[in-house]
């Protein structure tokens, strides 16, 4: 890899840790307020007082800043599928001799070493997706790209690749057995944590997403009518936002009597659409 693509991998990560050291700001003063509202809930009714706005605000910094985040980090995703080329090692060095190969991995390391700790937290990212399910692109041709709920089942630092397993093959698949694949991280999407909604990213009326299609573990694009529910609920020490809905979706090429159905996903069923998708 070149100078400029190592220099660009650097300035991502490093977008990567002031979004990191923004949010943990923007929680700091979510969480200041709502101690505040849980010592004094009656404030919010006094004139002038502006808490919920401020929160409100708040709740919008957080969701801007998860997004930016995101788009960052699939960004890195890419990059480091072109900087951590997959395959099986034992390919390529048969073609070297013992010199070639003590240079290629001199070089290696070294490249590995300048990466930051953000590009170090995605590989530890990775190897904590095990037994995690996840949207996985397991077969790109040139007319479609098809995605899939999958489970990980592991992932090998050396080719970086993850190993997943389709646990519910489609009828058309041959045999009835479950299905294994291997994969670059490019064709890995996580989904949202169903336990941690104040993490995930929320995705405006309008905006086209990749969402697994009600009854089915396939996902297909599809535009976003209304967004899920959210309502605070009692913590420890804090009020913790809950989202008691789902996304209301409209698939693509899901006509019926002429007409686009808006069906309800789960937000842990959706995720960003992928640049450049096909379907």
């Amino acid at each position: 890899m070149s100078s400029p693509d190592i220099a660009s991998i650097l300035e991502n990560s490093r977008e990567l840790d002031r979004l990191r050291k923004e949010q943990e700001e923007v929680l700091v003063e979510i969480n200041k307020l709502h101690k505040k509202l849980q010592a004094t809930p009656e404030v919010v009714e006094k004139p002038g007082d502006n808490s919920l706005s401020r929160l409100k605000s708040l709740y919008i910094q957080a969701r801007d800043l998860s997004e930016r985040e995101v788009t960052i980090s699939n960004l890195l995703l890419s990059q480091l599928d072109t900087f951590l080329p997959s395959g099986p090692p034992g390919q390529q060095r048969r073609k070297m001799d013992g010199n070639d190969q003590k240079r290629k991995r001199m070089k290696s390391d070294s490249d590995i070493s300048r990466l930051s700790p953000s590009m170090r937290s995605h590989i530890e990212a990775f190897v904590s997706l095990k037994d995690e399910q996840v949207a996985a692109r397991v077969t790109s041709d040139a007319e479609k790209d098809e995605w899939f709920v999958v489970k990980v089942i592991n992932f090998d630092e050396k080719t970086k690749e993850f190993e997943v397993l389709d646990e519910e093959p489609g009828d058309e698949e041959e045999g009835s057995g479950q299905k294994k694949y291997k994969l670059p991280a490019s064709c890995i999407i996580p989904f949202p944590k169903r336990n941690d909604p104040a993490s995930t990213p929320e995705f405006p009326a309008g905006r086209q997403v990749l969402a697994v299609y009600p009854g089915t573990t396939a996902l297909y694009k599809a535009t976003v009518i209304s967004t899920p529910r959210k309502v605070m609920i009692p913590c420890i020490t804090h009020q913790c936002p809950k989202i008691d809905s789902g996304y209301l979706l409209e698939f693509d090429d899901d006509e019926e009597d002429g007409a686009l159905p808006q069906r309800t996903v789960p937000f842990h069923k959706v995720v960003q659409l992928p640049e450049g998708h096909r379907q």
